[in-house]
């Protein structure tokens, strides 16, 4: 029972990480330039932030998963260079 609602709990932020990434990123990404608080429309990690905490709530369950992909939004700044930062 428990297990059952564990895995039930992942699959749903799973869910809500791709419907962002399908239906809102892009727009995020837009309402954040027009108001000059990035650069440019293009991450500086790959994987991507929301492909990196998908990634990790599968491996990690919701809580884990969910802080490592807050500490790596966290990360994210202006100055950042492009580089590759998998998930461990």
């Amino acid at each position: 029972m428990i297990n059952n609602k564990k895995n039930s709990i992942t699959s749903n932020g799973i869910k809500l990480i791709s419907f962002y990434q399908k239906f809102l990123s892009s727009s995020v990404s837009k309402f954040l330039e027009i108001f000059g608080l990035v650069r440019n429309n293009s991450c500086v990690f790959y994987p991507t932030c929301s492909e990196y905490t998908k990634e990790a709530i599968k491996k990690y369950g919701i809580l884990k998963g969910s802080f490592l992909g807050l500490a790596r939004i966290l990360r994210c700044h202006p100055w950042q260079k492009n580089h590759i930062d998998p998930l461990k």
